[in-house]
């Protein structure tokens, strides 16, 4: 299985079968996509996209994507789900925590996660979107993923980790949003047993993003993202234990 980072959240899982599968798409104003990743050849490539809630920076980019792509599967927990087939969204699959979407090479089940879930707020027709979610993604032939989502900590991470043992841990650790540095290691040393983690949610710095024009517009209109800059490095204070920390780069594809 190759993992790629498009973003703060954003990543793509590509199967040993070549299927690749999106979560939370967000292409306008992501400063840390890469321009290949914005083209309708890629748009037209995926097989699946997985949102975890409806915030306007995982959902964003889902209409560019059916426009290229109309028969893409698209998984969201119930509430958003709806809110999208009333949008004329037709390929959607709803699931709720616990459930289970067996997609081609890869079972995705659904999580709890410990956040808010509105859609539409850059439109003025805020909207609530139900509970926010995470993955835990089961390979054909591959790892264990645990996908956070954004989440705080929260005590559920436990039996995350007991039923379904991932491996893999991609976690929010951004602070502001989401939980920091400093609660995603207690996470680590103390809720999971993942091999690897990896920082998720943390922005790039001007210097550090694929796409500075996106990275002006992005802290333009909405400055308190500059909080949550190159912080990716900043569990490592953290750890105490042996999980090793794989930080990600902005377009980096990693094998696992």
């Amino acid at each position: 299985m190759h993992l790629t980072r498009l973003g703060h959240a954003m990543f793509l899982f590509t199967t040993e079968e070549g299927k690749k599968y999106l979560v939370d798409p967000f292409f306008d104003m992501n400063p840390g996509c890469p321009d290949e990743y914005r083209t309708e050849v890629f748009f037209r490539s995926l097989d699946g996209i997985l949102l975890t809630h409806g915030h306007f920076d995982h959902t964003s980019g889902v209409k560019k994507v059916l426009v290229a792509n109309p028969e893409c599967q698209i998984i969201a927990q119930y509430e958003l789900a709806m809110i999208l087939m009333g949008e004329g969204v037709q390929n959607v699959f709803p699931l709720n925590f616990g459930g289970t979407a067996e997609l081609d090479g890869v079972a995705a089940t659904m999580v709890p996660a410990k956040h808010t879930s509105s859609y539409g707020e850059t439109t003025g027709n805020l909207t609530y979107a139900g509970e926010a979610a995470g993955y835990v993604l089961n390979f054909k032939n591959g790892p264990v993923i645990y996908h956070s989502g954004d989440t705080a900590l929260m005590a559920d991470m436990k039996w995350i980790q007991e039923v379904y043992q991932p491996t893999i841990a991609i976690l929010s650790s951004s602070g502001t949003f989401t939980m920091g540095p400093r609660e995603a290691a207690y996470a680590v040393d103390n809720l999971l047993e993942a091999d690897v983690v990896i920082p998720s949610h943390t922005f790039p710095t001007r210097e550090q993003a694929p796409a500075p024009s996106d990275y002006d517009a992005l802290l333009e209109a909405f400055p308190i993202v500059g909080f949550m800059e190159n912080k990716d490095h900043e569990m490592l204070q953290y750890i105490k234990g042996n999980t090793r920390v794989v930080v990600m780069g902005y377009g980096e594809r990693r094998m696992f």
